[in-house]
């Protein structure tokens, strides 16, 4: 198991930029792959973008050539830069953590963190 905390959310403007970061507990946390996923009122759960152990990086369509996923195993540390935020990035952002392959799918996690929001005005 291990223990996961976002921060670094807030209200920002379309267009502006936040960057996310997830602390993680865990003497193996170079062993996990690493995700973020977000959720929006009255919506499922979608994965936003994952890194693997060897820091291979995969995104959701919606996000691709905006938000840049990446991870300090020095410092147990997950990383969001987002940029050119726009409304429909409005959401509560939480990271995750699976053992093995890394994964967008929302069931293939158990490792969840409380979630940091993210609000995008117009």
């Amino acid at each position: 198991q291990v223990q996961l905390g976002e921060s670094g959310g807030g209200s920002v403007q379309t267009g502006g930029s936040l960057r996310l970061s997830c602390a993680a507990s865990s003497y193996h946390y170079s062993g996990y792959s690493m995700a973020w996923f977000r959720q929006a009122p009255g919506k499922e759960r979608e994965g936003v973008a994952t890194i693997d152990t060897s820091s291979t990086t995969s995104y959701t369509e919606a996000v691709k050539g905006r938000f840049t996923i990446s991870r300090d195993n020095a410092k147990n540390a997950l990383y969001l830069q987002m940029n050119s935020l726009k409304p429909e990035d409005t959401a509560m952002y939480f990271c995750a953590a699976r053992w093995g392959r890394s994964s967008l799918i929302r069931h293939e996690y158990v490792n969840w963190g409380q979630g940091t929001q993210v609000t995008v005005s117009s």
